[in-house]
């Protein structure tokens, strides 16, 4: 068994289409990539996805049937002189007939700009022929002149029952897998192995492989593997969460836009999924202050209170007791009644200030330090201190004369903010009913005071 020194995990590779798991939205019979695949018609294509779903297998099982010359680097070890290489030995007819080579990329993601640019022309003439793989988002990690040139396929996590085809496949190969062992091996432990690996085939048959090396055989030769066994050779559930890759974004978009839906339960979810992957809880409670003010606002001034309270009782506590602390602020967030009102009224008078002409600061509001100013300028004359009249309100216009009247604060109908917005309403009616009421005084007086303006 000298072929045995290699993992099971690579062993039992798939070597034909026929004999690949899983992924059926994509090489299932008759789909686009199955296709290509059987006519040796292949052109560039990007997989990505989850660790362990088949995209190195899938690579494997075009080199095995591609008539073209095959390629494979890892984008961590290799750098454009690598590409240059493999150009100039596709383009050499000695070495190279068909002057057409399939390159694989591993971990595609990883190679900067200057590379990615340097594959670019030959990809795009068509001397490689690229096989990029990658955990992380194509669209956002590689090159749009790569991205336009080459067909996208994502695979996702294996099911459990796909799971359950390898390891039974596994344990009965006698040739790639533990079929030459005497392995009796419990329903329940397989169950648990195709559930706890997450859709990793690779942290599956590791397990797997592990369990089995260091079993003792009982004293009939055979190695017996029960649950106990195999939980102890995955002593924690898999994650496909790299805190500085996609998985990052996408996780808290999820997080962020649950405690935004009112859903609890999915923002207590994605909040656990980041903490058990290694997030930093501090970043994670800068989140939950951003949605206490952007999603919840007026409708419960309160939230923000809570979300800056956990946030500094995160920094004073640490983990892993500040998981308690940010779940309590996730929580109250979500149940929270919703309003982005704030949000809104920012970004509307950010937009103006852009785009429209909006004036100067009005003299009787401006500050008057110098008392020069306030008599020859006019700074602060006028000016009516709000406390000074009942119930600390008094008529006053506190906008420039060029955007006078603009709304930008419109409260909605929930949690406290429909208290606002009956009083605001009110408030603003008033207002405008007495500034009509003002000007028409104003116009009276203009007239009486210029009887040559009345004759005309």
């Amino acid at each position: 068994m000298s072929g045995m020194r290699e993992p099971l995990a690579y062993r039992m590779s798939p070597r034909t289409l026929e004999e690949f798991v899983g992924q059926e939205e994509v090489v299932g019979k008759g789909k686009l990539l199955y296709r290509m695949i059987k006519a040796d018609r292949i052109s560039s294509i990007i997989l990505f996805g989850p660790p362990g779903t088949g995209k190195t297998s899938l690579a494997r099982i075009i080199a095995a049937t591609t008539k073209a010359s095959f390629e494979k680097i890892n984008a961590v070890t290799a750098g454009i002189a690598d590409i240059r290489r493999i150009v100039e030995d596709t383009q050499n007819p000695m070495l190279n007939p068909s002057g057409r080579t399939v390159l694989f990329i591993d971990e595609i993601h990883r190679f900067n700009k200057a590379q990615q640019d340097a594959l670019l022309p030959y990809v795009e003439n068509g001397t490689i022929v690229l096989i990029g793989a990658t955990t992380e988002n194509p669209y956002y990690e590689v090159n749009k002149a790569l991205i336009s040139r080459s067909s996208v396929f994502m695979l996702k996590p294996l099911r459990e029952e796909h799971i359950k085809i390898l390891i039974n496949r596994a344990l009965g190969d006698r040739e790639r897998g533990l079929g030459y062992l005497d392995i009796s091996m419990s329903e329940e432990a397989k169950d648990y192995l195709a559930n706890i690996c997450n859709g990793d085939a690779r942290v599956a048959l590791n397990a797997l492989e592990l369990a089995v090396m260091t079993s003792e055989p009982n004293k009939d030769g055979k190695i017996e593997i029960d649950l106990s066994v195999i939980a102890e050779c995955v002593q924690k559930r898999p994650l496909n969460f790299d805190k500085d890759g996609d998985n990052h974004y996408d996780n808290i978009s999820a997080m962020i836009k649950s405690m935004r839906g009112s859903d609890p339960d999915a923002a207590v979810f994605y909040l656990a999924r980041a903490l058990y992957a290694g997030e930093d809880p501090e970043f994670l409670a800068r989140r939950i202050i951003i949605a206490a003010s952007e999603d919840v606002g007026m409708a419960n001034p309160t939230a923000l209170q809570v979300a800056v309270a956990a946030a500094e009782a995160v920094r004073m506590v640490g983990m892993p007791e500040a998981r308690i602390i940010l779940a309590h602020a996730a929580i109250a967030v979500a149940t929270s009644p919703k309003s982005n009102s704030c949000y809104m009224a920012i970004e509307s008078a950010l937009h103006d200030i852009q785009n429209r002409r909006t004036g100067s600061v009005p003299l009787h509001l401006r500050s008057t330090p110098v008392e020069e100013l306030r008599e020859k300028f006019g700074y602060g004359k006028d000016y009516k201190y709000p406390h000074d009249y009942p119930n600390n309100l008094v008529r006053q216009e506190y906008l420039p004369e060029e955007i006078r009247g603009t709304i930008y604060y419109r409260p909605g109908n929930n949690g406290y903010e429909a208290r606002i917005r009956e009083w605001l309403e009110k408030w603003r009616g008033d207002k405008n009913r007495d500034q009509d009421r003002d000007a028409d005084k104003d116009k009276v007086q203009v007239k009486s005071q210029d009887p040559d303006k009345e004759k005309e």
